[in-house]
């Protein structure tokens, strides 16, 4: 989860910056190891009213004004010009009105850090030093594109499953708690003996009907709890150390948040940031238990350990990344090597995320229509028997 701080930094200035951490509690610890004194935090995106600025594609826009030979504070200006959006606007105001004063373009993301995350304005910071501008941008826009496409494909893969499981709990509903009441109806003076599973489910009905009111209202509590649930970051927390506990599972987060971190790790060394600095600024994208070893590889990359082999020890590189990183460590492409790695694992994911759609959707459908069907035949199963009876 993504929270706003605003904190005092180390040279007593109040800055505003973005943290991404699984709850509060971790997003204090994370601002305090980056020496801030937290004065407010919340989570990212509610309350004022504030929009969210379009990173990628102020990144796009600036480097297409760069490649056309246009100056940095012009390109910006009319890219402050066309914008319709206050907040957006207000934004880029600032940011003209700093290069206009001679600051450097990192100096005056910095005043927007609701805007810029830490991780860019360091990669800016790192790109002025070496002038190359373009490049960083070019890298910040590849990356970020991986990165929604990564995301995309996991939302793609959770809404079929979530609208099968939506109508069918709704159908299951509206024949539990509606159409099995009034079926009951009809067989009170049956005096027939009805199969057992019938009659557990016409005293259902009843039960319903005698107490509608009662289970409705526990029916919506039950929905409240569940949301509030959702919304909470204790919840997640929880949720999240039971889904690490879980064979299988957990190995496929932890080769998750892998891929995520060798992505942004490799952008950071590519452009030309230190590695210590840059395992530093990823430390937030980690869970809890990956983040202790983070530590550890910090300490040990400082005084000198190899890279790969520190990462290794660690428990932060897996045998793929292992062979990788090692490659890349002795020919000097260390960032392209990460990069290429968050590829191959982020590839296997959405493979075997294709793979569990594809199979989860008919077995859900198949468990949904047989709920369903084993309801209607468990009410006309009365009637089949008092039929034959007759005959």
């Amino acid at each position: 989860m993504r929270y706003r701080v605003k904190a005092i930094a180390a040279d007593a200035r109040v800055v505003e910056t973005e943290l991404d951490a699984p709850s509060e509690a971790e997003a204090r610890v994370l601002a305090a190891g980056r020496g801030l004194a937290v004065l407010s935090l919340a989570r990212a995106g509610r309350g004022g009213g504030r929009a969210r600025f379009p990173l990628l594609l102020f990144n796009q826009e600036l480097l297409a004004l760069l490649r056309a030979g246009i100056p940095l504070a012009e390109a910006v200006i009319a890219l402050s010009e066309k914008e319709t959006r206050t907040p957006v606007r207000s934004v880029l105001s600032d940011i003209v009105a700093a290069l206009r004063e001679g600051q450097p373009l990192s100096r005056a993301l910095e005043r927007a850090r609701q805007a810029f995350p830490d991780l860019y304005v360091a990669m800016i910071r790192a790109a002025e030093r070496t002038s190359d501008l373009e490049r960083a941008l070019e890298r910040y826009v590849a990356y970020q594109q991986q990165v929604d496409t990564l995301r995309d494909k996991l939302v793609s893969a959770a809404i079929y499953p979530a609208l099968l499981i939506g109508v069918g709990g709704l159908v299951v509903l509206f024949l539990l708690g509606y159409v099995v009441p009034r079926f009951s109806h009809i067989y009170e003076d049956v005096g027939s003996d009805l199969p057992w599973l019938s009659q557990l489910l016409l005293d259902w009905g009843r039960l319903v009907e005698t107490h509608a009111l009662a289970m409705g209202g526990a029916l919506l509590a039950l929905i409240a709890a569940l949301v509030l649930a959702a919304r909470s970051d204790a919840v997640w927390a929880a949720v999240g150390r039971q889904a690490w506990r879980t064979p299988g599972i957990g190995e496929r987060l932890r080769a998750f948040e892998l891929a995520r971190f060798y992505r942004t790790l490799g952008m950071l060394l590519s452009g030309g940031i230190p590695a210590v600095a840059a395992l530093r600024m990823v430390s937030g994208l980690l869970s809890p238990t990956l983040r202790a070893s983070l530590e550890l590889a910090i300490e040990r990359v400082r005084e000198g350990q190899p890279f790969t082999a520190t990462l290794a020890a660690c428990g932060l590189a897996t045998p793929v990344a292992q062979r990788m990183l090692a490659v890349g460590e002795r020919a000097g492409n260390l960032g392209e090597m990460l990069t290429r790695s968050a590829e191959f694992h982020e590839e296997d994911t959405a493979r075997e995320i294709e793979w569990l759609t594809r199979l989860f959707g008919p077995v859900l459908m198949l468990v949904i229509g047989g709920a369903i069907g084993l309801i209607v035949v468990l009410m006309y199963l009365p009637i089949f028997q008092l039929a034959e009876s007759i005959g």
